[in-house]
């Protein structure tokens, strides 16, 4: 323990005597904390709308007024036809186009249904599919309006659906996306500087002069690894403040429990880079393995897109990953105030993952005597 102590005094004096290093710790999260969770919104609003009413009449009015107050569609253009309306999307300039058809009203009066034609350009296939459903929506809330004015018996008819939306009742994206964000800055953090510790040491020449001594390979790994671990600590520890102060995400669940499992995936992760460093022989190399890496765990981690929706191959990748369980048990226990037995499965497989890969690192060290 003599020597570790001494390991862990060296190591603590090269980090803070790096000017670099440590803006890149401490000061570079917090700004992407800041930034990401703002700009990482899938929420789609400001849809171009391109409008072609052949009805002018006062319910097609309507219809677009509601469509235009609705906070998600923007009426970029009146057009007379449809080629023009097209025109409008090979532009750029519309997203989506309806067309109301001439004796809308009419039909709607008469027959009890008008049609009404949407086209959308799925080029950006979220916003279509989005802009589509808000469009359907409104239709359909419309179209309740109407029938309650038209047939007012028939109206008061029907199955009364009412919903509740837990966890996130207001369907905040940064709610969602914020915890996700923590994970992932805490990875590059703690896998980029591990992966190229040991390789600073090899390129300044100072891991000859190590491997003279007496030190055993754990101890030196270990020196390694628990400065990174306490920065790792400290840096979460900074972006729940953050999470808390400037997006109001209080953790429902047990604080000591999170901690508890971030121990660990902290001690997995930093395995993983001190692993790469073992196998690199320059902190360039270093660089380029744990960026390929860590951006495959960063998109297959189910940050953005969710592990049950990716295909049989994906789910397998991203179950490899030690990132996709901590961004799972951070949402669970900061917004559904999970307990040990909700999470239990996951730590246990953070636990393998931690052995694994600190074993590995281990073995891999070459040591000369």
């Amino acid at each position: 323990m003599r020597t570790l102590r001494f390991l862990l005094e060296k190591e603590f004096k090269q980090i803070f005597r790096d000017k670099g290093l440590l803006p890149v710790i401490f000061i570079m999260p917090v700004i992407q904390l800041l930034i990401m969770p703002l700009a990482a919104n899938f929420d789609v609003k400001n849809i171009n709308l391109a409008v072609i009413d052949h009805d002018h009449s006062g319910y097609s009015q309507q219809l677009l007024a509601k469509i235009g107050s609705s906070g998600y569609f923007r009426i970029t253009a009146n057009t007379a036809s449809f080629p023009e309306a097209m025109k409008q999307i090979e532009s750029e300039e519309a997203d989506i186009i309806i067309e109301i058809p001439a004796n809308f009203e009419e039909q709607l009066i008469k027959e009890g249904a008008g049609p009404v034609y949407l086209a959308a350009d799925a080029i950006n296939g979220t916003k279509a599919g989005l802009g589509s459903s808000y469009l359907n929506t409104i239709l359909a809330d419309f179209n309740s309006e109407i029938r309650m004015k038209l047939l007012p018996q028939q109206a008061n008819t029907g199955i009364d659906i009412r919903s509740s939306d837990w966890f996130n009742p207001y369907l905040n994206y940064r709610i969602y996306m914020v915890p996700g964000i923590l994970v992932i800055l805490v990875t590059m953090v703690c896998g980029f500087v591990a992966a190229l510790n040991i390789v600073r040491e090899k390129e300044v020449g100072t891991i000859e002069q190590i491997n003279v001594t007496p030190v055993k390979k754990w101890e030196f790994i270990m020196g390694k690894m628990i400065p990174f671990w306490i920065i790792g600590m400290i840096d979460f520890t900074i972006g729940l403040l953050i999470a808390r102060l400037v997006y109001g995400i209080i953790p429902v669940g047990n604080l000591f429990l999170l901690y508890g499992f971030l121990s660990v995936y902290l001690v997995a992760m930093l395995g993983f880079g001190l692993l790469i460093s073992t196998y690199s022989d320059t902190q360039l190399q270093a660089m380029f393995v744990a960026f390929f890496f860590i951006i495959i765990f960063i998109l297959m981690s189910g940050l953005f897109i969710s592990v049950d929706n990716m295909p049989v191959w994906g789910k397998v990748i991203a179950r490899l990953s030690p990132v996709t369980y901590f961004i799972d048990v951070m949402r669970m226990i900061v917004l559904k105030g999970s307990g040990f037995n909700d999470i239990k499965i996951p730590l246990l497989i953070e636990i393998v993952f931690a052995i694994i890969l600190n074993g590995w690192a281990i073995l891999n060290y070459r040591k000369t005597a």
